[in-house]
């Protein structure tokens, strides 16, 4: 199996978008109303979704499919978007992901991560060393507000 890594591109929009949904409405279900995650998981890219990815996303890729995604601004130590494939669930994908996002962030060194877990995500996270329990609400670009746990990693 052939796996890499690496920065994407404008050009990548529409199969991290299918991604992205594949994984809420796969993921999230059961966490969230099917309403609010059909709602999260649909539209096309944003001007900002656009520029975020070309200077933050990174794609995993397996035997050439795309498999996962992840973001992190290494000016604030964002995390976002963890996304995995449904079909590659289980696989490492999002462990891989994340290690690989922690290296950059502590190559331009960061000192903490923050991100903020979807319920169900929240649990992978705290096995990644990230640490939060209480519950706040996430408010989406496109006005939908989801339950979340923040959560942070100190990196030193």
């Amino acid at each position: 199996m052939k796996e890499g890594i690496r920065p994407a591109t404008r050009s990548d929009a529409d199969a991290v978008l299918r991604l992205r949904q594949r994984a809420i409405l796969h993921g999230c279900a059961g966490h969230y109303p099917a309403a609010d995650l059909a709602l999260w998981s649909q539209g096309a890219a944003s001007e900002a979704f656009l520029s975020d990815l070309e200077q933050h996303f990174y794609l995993l890729e397996q035997d050439g499919v795309l498999a996962g995604s992840g973001m992190v601004n290494l000016k604030d130590g964002r995390i976002d978007a963890i996304f995995t494939d449904p079909d590659w669930v289980g696989q490492g994908v999002a462990s891989t992901l994340m290690m690989h996002l922690e290296a950059l962030a502590r190559a331009h060194g960061l000192a903490e991560l923050t991100l903020d877990a979807t319920l169900n995500a929240a649990p992978f996270y705290r096995r990644c060393g990230f640490v939060g329990e209480a519950q706040s609400q996430y408010h989406s670009p496109r006005g939908l507000i989801l339950d979340c746990v923040p959560m942070r990693k100190l990196l030193t």
